[in-house]
């Protein structure tokens, strides 16, 4: 690994010293790594493999080898371990197929590459692309609900203050809520403030002023009408404390599992509970998001044109009903990873 390493950098025409700035560890340990006398961490090796352009499964597979070499290469009984614990490896992997596939683990993993290359750059640098994904973000959000301002008339409304001939005033007051509602989420997260039910109901209020002000913030006290095949949203007597199961939950597992399955999870909990009687979509999507900023993504943006929207809800249902949740959680990861892509093309310009 110390060759891949030094022959990558060199490669780059990277000096120690600043392959070090950039991944803001000692000197002298980027020197040890290339000299061999001592190991990266997994999370040292996931920014080494994004900032040297070394491929990560490579680099990866280099790295486990010396690590099982350097545990157990001189043990007399070496071999036959390796062998059952070769064993013990597939069947662990077989009983936790169910939970995430390679194909999954594959796009977080090339997700998180591509992330780390966006760390280095300050908020200065990125706020253009953050305030355009922002507004594309409202106007796709409030479309896929049926808003019919385009983008430039969601631009106008919110960025200019203007009304826009022939648009009703729900779909200004729906632009302008949402955009007020991303700030209010990163607001919560620049303030490390908890996510709560609190929180949560907040949000909701934003979404629906001046829209449907009687249900703004306030639990749906009718049952909900399903079609046929489709899933079965909690009873209203049930929302209060599956809302607080919820956000317990959250809690629980917010640092175990990978962000992306956190946050897609979280909005299908939600759906699921189905807790407003309007506005769970936009509020479900905002919680997700709130969720991916939290830990350094960007927004994931559903596009609301006839074939993604189309896509999103068949996805989504498939998932709510048991049919294929991961499927979901791809199709979101997929968005993710445009989006990321597509900012390192912003910061290159």
């Amino acid at each position: 690994m110390k060759s891949l390493l030094k022959n990558a950098r060199e490669q780059k025409g990277l000096k120690t010293r600043e392959v070090a700035q950039l991944l803001s560890i000692d000197q002298a340990l980027v020197s040890k790594f290339e000299s061999g006398t001592r190991k990266p961490t997994k999370d040292q090796i996931t920014k080494l493999a994004a900032l040297l352009e070394i491929n990560f499964e490579t680099l990866m597979i280099v790295w486990l080898k010396e690590k099982i070499i350097h545990e157990i290469g001189q043990e007399e009984f070496a071999l036959q371990a390796l062998k059952d614990a070769e064993a013990e490896i597939i069947t662990l992997r077989i009983s936790s197929a169910n939970k995430i596939s390679p194909q999954l683990q594959k796009l977080l993993d090339e997700i998180d590459v591509l992330k780390l290359k966006t760390e280095p750059f300050s908020p200065i640098e990125n706020t253009q692309f953050i305030q355009t994904l922002e507004l594309e973000y409202t106007f796709e959000s409030n479309r896929l609900e049926g808003n019919t301002l385009t983008l430039s008339e969601t631009d106008l409304v919110v960025n200019e203050g203007q009304t826009i001939t022939g648009k009703n005033m729900r779909e200004h007051m729906e632009a302008l809520n949402h955009i007020e509602a991303i700030a209010f989420i990163k607001n919560l997260i620049d303030k490390n403030l908890p996510l709560n039910e609190k929180e949560f109901t907040a949000i909701h209020s934003l979404i629906l002023r001046g829209v449907l002000p009687k249900e703004a913030g306030q639990y749906r006290k009718i049952p909900f009408t399903v079609k046929e095949n489709s899933f079965t949203p909690s009873e209203p007597s049930k929302i209060q404390k599956e809302m607080e199961a919820l956000f317990n939950w959250y809690e629980m597992n917010r640092s175990t599992l990978h962000p992306i399955i956190l946050a897609t999870e979280m909005q299908q909990r939600i759906l699921a509970i189905y807790p407003f009687t309007n506005g769970n979509g936009k509020v479900s999507r905002l919680i997700m998001n709130l969720v991916l900023l939290q830990n350094g993504y960007l927004i994931a943006n559903i596009k609301g044109d006839s074939e993604t929207r189309m896509q999103y809800y068949q996805k989504l249902e498939n998932a709510l009903t048991g049919k294929n949740k991961e499927d979901f959680i791809l199709f979101i990861a997929q968005i993710e990873k445009e989006n990321i892509a597509r900012y390192i093309t912003f910061l290159s310009q």
